[in-house]
């Protein structure tokens, strides 16, 4: 796959994955076209070897992998969920002449890029059909229907110098002056994704999200600007992976929900989805312990490319550079689960691909995020490498990353099965 047809297809994966049920269905989409077969967790599983399959959780995980009778599997793992501003279950609030939502962020995310954007609303919905049965959709209203605006600087003379945003206040987007009924819109919203039987709403998961679409930047497109790159970048990565094994090479991927907040749910890395589907993959005990430790995970994540504006941020030995090769993560400390031995399978890889490979470490007296790497590596006890694309903007509203360095990791998990 040349790199031009593998960045227009990762622009046009995030624009149509505003939240982790979006990106989700467009994976299970993307597998089942490429000849997986879709399992059901609730279902007695009939595996045949040489066939490749992926099953999902909660809509907002899935795992996808290659049945070859071998257990010596390349996983990769990434996440589906990005910081964002969800709707709290009673959003409504009239105040002022306008009509506002209630939301609450989710994960780590920088508040001030949120300001003054257009914004729309995604997510999944539960409902009650017009025949009294539970149903649940997914809903993308694609229309800028709500707005945070600024604060004049006239009223706020400490705005360029210390300002800082309340969370409960200063961030509830206005979405109308005029008359607004919540479950109407949202029956109005299901009708436009094709689902005409809505009575009653029971419950909601949606989150604001901005419309401006994924774009190439830079003079000779350098760069590529997008919402959701971290994680969306690593899934789409592993996707195309899964897409481009033959079934008889050992491959399997996972993108989980809720890493932005500790992973600890149904669909998260620290849950017990993984290790279900192996041991459904495996006929015992014996055979699932042999296949966790002859196996490698390739935690896939976004990494904190050095900032012309802020360079002392970064250790000056390991500081990467956008669009001069994959990151490979590493903390004394645990908080990567990258080692030695990790490490080289990693980067005798990237020599087959005659790719350099750069390296992060945080600065000594700064504190270091973590990623799903160390959660997979202590639950299950396979070895793990965390590895990054470099990005700027992490957890902003529109991050950027370069237009090279995501087709380089594709190359590079291709290559770890050789």
């Amino acid at each position: 796959m040349t790199i031009e047809d593998f960045n227009t297809g990762l622009l046009g994966f995030l624009d149509a994955s505003p939240t982790p049920f979006h990106a989700t269905r467009n994976m299970s989409m993307m597998c089942a076209n490429a000849g997986f077969v879709q399992l059901d967790e609730t279902e007695k599983w009939e595996l045949e070897k040489g066939q490749k399959y992926f099953v999902t959780r909660n809509d907002s995980s899935i795992i996808a992998f290659t049945y070859p009778g071998d257990d010596n599997y390349v996983m990769m793992g990434a996440h589906t969920d990005s910081p964002n501003l969800k709707l709290k279950p009673s959003p409504v609030i009239e105040k002022n002449g306008l009509v506002q939502l209630g939301v609450e962020p989710y994960g780590g995310l920088l508040l001030n890029p949120w300001f003054d954007r257009d914004l729309s609303i995604a997510g999944r919905v539960s409902y009650r059909s017009n025949e009294g049965q539970i149903k649940e959709a997914l809903v993308d209203v694609q229309k800028a229907i709500a707005i945070i605006p600024s604060l004049a600087i006239h009223l706020d003379d400490k705005a360029n110098k210390d300002r800082t945003v309340n969370k409960q206040t200063d961030i509830v987007p206005i979405i109308t002056s005029g008359e607004f009924d919540f479950d109407s819109w949202i029956g109005w919203a299901l009708n436009r994704a094709g689902h005409d039987d809505f009575a009653t709403l029971l419950s909601h998961e949606l989150s604001l999200y901005d419309t401006q679409k994924a774009s190439y930047v830079g003079l000779q497109d350098d760069f590529i600007a997008s919402a959701r790159l971290d994680n969306l970048l690593s899934c789409y990565v592993s996707l195309l992976t899964m897409c481009s094994v033959d079934s008889s090479q050992p491959y399997l991927m996972i993108c989980s929900d809720h890493e932005e907040v500790g992973s600890e749910s149904t669909s998260g890395a620290a849950g017990s989805f993984l290790e279900s589907v192996l041991r459904r993959m495996t006929p015992d005990f014996e055979s699932y312990t042999q296949l966790t430790r002859k196996s490698m995970m390739i935690s896939c994540d976004n990494a904190h490319a050095i900032h012309p504006n802020y360079a002392s941020k970064h250790d000056e030995n390991h500081a990467p550079l956008i669009n001069k090769g994959v990151v490979i993560k590493v903390n004394a400390n645990q908080r990567y689960a990258s080692n030695s031995r990790t490490i080289s399978k990693f980067v005798v890889a990237a020599e087959r691909q005659k790719l350099t490979l750069q390296e992060f470490v945080t600065r000594s007296d700064m504190g270091c995020g973590s990623t799903i790497g160390p959660i997979t590596a202590t639950r299950l006890g396979i070895d793990t490498i965390d590895d990054g694309l470099p990005t700027f903007a992490m957890h902003s509203i529109r991050e950027l990353a370069g237009n090279a360095d995501a087709h380089q990791l594709y190359r590079i998990l291709l290559a770890l099965s050789k």
